[in-house]
């Protein structure tokens, strides 16, 4: 694992373009994948695509394939009648 496999807290708030606490608090919610070395955290460069919103993660998928089968399930027959028109 070279130097150049992460990015820092500060060089992905510069690319995401708000603050470093920001994104200090996403990565303490979990919401970007992170490592702790010492008392910093470095963020994979493999899962930049995902943060930057390029591609889903695996729960991003889970969610909106649950959210369709809500939505076909509650308005199925409404959903049928809208496609013939």
């Amino acid at each position: 694992m070279g130097k150049q496999d992460y990015i820092t807290i500060p060089q992905l708030a510069k690319i995401l373009g708000i603050s470093r606490i920001a994104v200090y608090k996403k990565v303490k919610k979990g919401e970007i994948k992170s490592i702790k070395i010492g008392r910093n955290f470095a963020i994979p460069k493999e899962d930049m695509p995902e943060i930057l919103g390029k591609s889903l993660g695996e729960k991003d998928k889970k969610k909106i394939d649950c959210a369709v089968l809500k939505t076909v399930k509650e308005y199925g027959e409404v959903l049928k009648l809208l496609g013939r028109e």
